[in-house]
């Protein structure tokens, strides 16, 4: 084949040829001449001076050019030795790479035709010493035109970087060029094809890419934490986290929880904490609230941090954050001009949403450190950590609470950002009944009212404060307390909605088994905390929970409502239930069903595992049946039919 004849007959003179010389032997009658001219331009091709690369384009032409690519890969025509393939390869790699940086050039469908075959070079050739030009080349193309972006996936791209990347130098401009690709590919191709079609590779990139933003110290390392925030932060990233959550060992959320804090205790830009933070909560929501705590020492990297620094860190920055966006949206809401800038305030309260739901998952943590062991030599985290956080969680909590005030005074009832404080004082105080105990007394009422923007009853907000409520009416003068707010008649009606929308109860059956625990406890203290039955939701409480029961045969649910439902019965008579609007025959006879299933269970001692929960609510029922079993008539034939 002529060109590889070229490369023993064509040498040049011992005087320097200029750029005349070398025009004249690319415009050749044959490739050898070609060849000759190609090897001689090299040293004109200046990155800066592209209207010189682009007449030398011009001169050779695109044909030559790929029979000579061909050949170097072994693909050409003729026969020649490897080592002359290699050199031949060499050289059309870096002049296709120079001629890729002129935009026009690399967006031409000559460019993009060569992707997949620097792809196939790149995996047949992996530590060439041109392995570099070959990034740059798929770089250039693919940033000049859309079809280079689709020809780099469709040709295995994906699976090229995924296998590549691991390998290439911490750092280096290769590893620069290989996370701009993904970086183009992310942004550019419909988001299925990365997170459903290549979930395998795509989550050794992200290991590829969490090793850089763990050791880097430069512009890169900023690079990599966007593109993992962005990456991890896909509606369609579901099966990636499975990829993810299987991969051997964990050294990709290690590395980036090493990333993370570099960058929250060094001087970086507020933009940087913010996505760091938003990081780290897409990673906890797929390996847990225990990765907050864990190893920061790099191999071969003299000095390590405490494993509790990342969640002393995560915190103090949700707090700050807190604190800031709370103060702004605040004044947008109540100070600000009406033409004040709504994206704005959707940004903020976005932001507000990752710094909540991040102090959410340290709540969370903390209470199951709480749960399995107590803070001794060996624990997990120091008392004076523990007591850190708590701190920290107390002040933060406080500073939610002065913005549910600020909006109660403005009479502001409604907004996302509302009921996302209502939840995180509603997440807090489960935990801790007893924090802020003055401000959530004078708040509660109000916070039993909150409504997100596109409700149209406070259903969620109750929800919320589920938890807290039913550790509260625990204790008799907590109960007292709570009355006035009208927290029975809230949760009542959400238990009420709750069982509506859920006919089988399963989908919210702990958030029911907590309204219930929680009316409980304030019936068991009505002697306490008098109320009547004039309000009509107790007694739609009494057919709905009649009704939530009448196709289960679960013990717990039964001796639950009929537990309940035994409680108000002491407070009426049959007759007085009867002449109430609401409620008719039927409803009374399926609340005697009820009664008379609960009453079998306690009778045959039909119980679940949660055996002493159901004895005592056997007593309840029991006891209570009892004692107005008599003023019910209709209800006790059927029961002791």
């Amino acid at each position: 084949m002529e060109i590889e004849e070229a490369s023993t007959s064509s040498r040049p003179s011992s005087s320097l040829p200029s750029l005349e010389d070398c025009m004249k032997l690319l415009r050749g009658e044959n490739d050898s001449q070609r060849l000759a001219g190609l090897l001689l331009v090299t040293k004109f091709c200046d990155k800066d001076n592209q209207q010189t690369v682009h007449k030398v384009y011009d001169a050779v032409g695109p044909s030559f050019l790929h029979r000579l690519l061909l050949t170097g890969m072994g693909k050409g025509d003729g026969g020649g030795d490897n080592a002359n393939r290699e050199a031949y390869l060499q050289l059309a790699v870096t002049m296709l790479a120079a001629f890729a940086r002129i935009p026009e050039i690399a967006a031409s469908e000559e460019m993009v035709s060569k992707v997949p075959l620097f792809l196939e070079v790149m995996s047949n050739m992996s530590s060439s010493a041109f392995i570099e030009e070959c990034y740059e080349f798929l770089f250039l193309v693919s940033s000049a035109h859309e079809e280079g972006v689709v020809a780099l996936y469709e040709s295995g791209g994906m699976n090229t970087l995924a296998s590549q990347m691991p390998t290439l130098p911490e750092g280096s401009h290769t590893m620069e060029l290989a996370v701009t690709l993904v970086q183009l590919m992310l942004s550019k191709l419909p988001a299925e094809k990365f997170y459903v079609e290549r979930p395998s590779e795509l989550s050794k990139m992200v290991a590829a890419i969490a090793k850089q933003f763990a050791v880097l110290h430069n512009a890169l390392k900023f690079e990599a934490l966007h593109l993992l925030s962005a990456i991890l932060s896909s509606n369609y990233s579901g099966f990636l986290n499975v990829a993810l959550q299987s991969m051997a060992g964990d050294d990709w959320s290690t590395n980036i929880r090493i990333g993370i804090v570099a960058v929250l205790q060094n001087r970086v830009g507020p933009a940087e904490k913010l996505q760091a933070l938003v990081l780290a909560e897409h990673v906890i929501s797929i390996v847990g609230e225990e990765w907050l705590i864990g190893p920061l020492n790099l191999p071969n990297v003299q000095g390590s941090f405490p494993a509790d620094r990342c969640i002393l860190l995560v915190l103090e920055s949700s707090r700050v954050e807190i604190a800031v966006l709370l103060n702004e949206l605040a004044y947008l809401k109540y100070e600000a001009s009406e033409t004040s800038d709504a994206e704005t305030f959707v940004v903020k309260q976005r932001n507000l949403g990752v710094a909540f739901s991040l102090v959410e998952k340290i709540i969370k943590l903390i209470s199951k450190l709480g749960e399995s062991e107590e803070l001794n030599s060996n624990s997990i985290i120091s008392e004076s950590t523990f007591m850190k956080i708590i701190s920290g969680l107390n002040e933060t909590v406080g500073v939610v609470l002065d913005y549910l005030q600020d909006a109660k005074e403005h009479r502001q009832k409604k907004g996302d950002d509302l009921l996302a404080s209502v939840r995180i004082v509603g997440s807090y105080l489960a935990e801790a009944p007893n924090a802020c105990n003055e401000k959530v007394k004078e708040l509660l009422s109000y916070m039993l009212s909150v409504e997100g923007e596109d409700e149209h009853s406070p259903f969620h907000s109750i929800c919320f404060l589920l938890p807290m409520l039913c550790q509260m009416t625990m204790r008799t003068e907590e109960c007292k307390d709570i009355a006035s707010s009208g927290a029975l008649r809230a949760v009542a009606g959400c238990l009420i909605c709750l069982i509506e929308s859920n006919s089988n109860g399963d989908e919210d059956g702990g958030t029911i088994f907590l309204a219930c625990d929680t009316i409980l406890n304030f019936l068991l203290k009505r002697e306490q905390i008098p109320f009547s039955l004039d309000d009509p939701s107790f007694v739609k409480l009494l057919q709905a929970l009649s009704h939530l029961t009448e196709k289960k045969n679960d013990p717990s649910s039964i001796m639950m409502a009929s537990s309940i439902c035994a409680l108000i019965l002491g407070l009426t008579s049959e007759e007085a239930l009867l002449h109430h609007p609401d409620f008719d025959n039927d409803s009374l006879i399926s609340l005697s069903q009820l009664m008379k299933k609960s009453l079998v269970i306690c009778t045959r001692g039909v119980m679940s595992d949660d055996v002493s929960t159901e004895a005592d609510l056997c007593e309840i029922v029991t006891s209570e049946y009892s004692s107005w079993a008599d003023r019910f008539p209709r209800m006790k034939e059927v029961v002791e039919r």
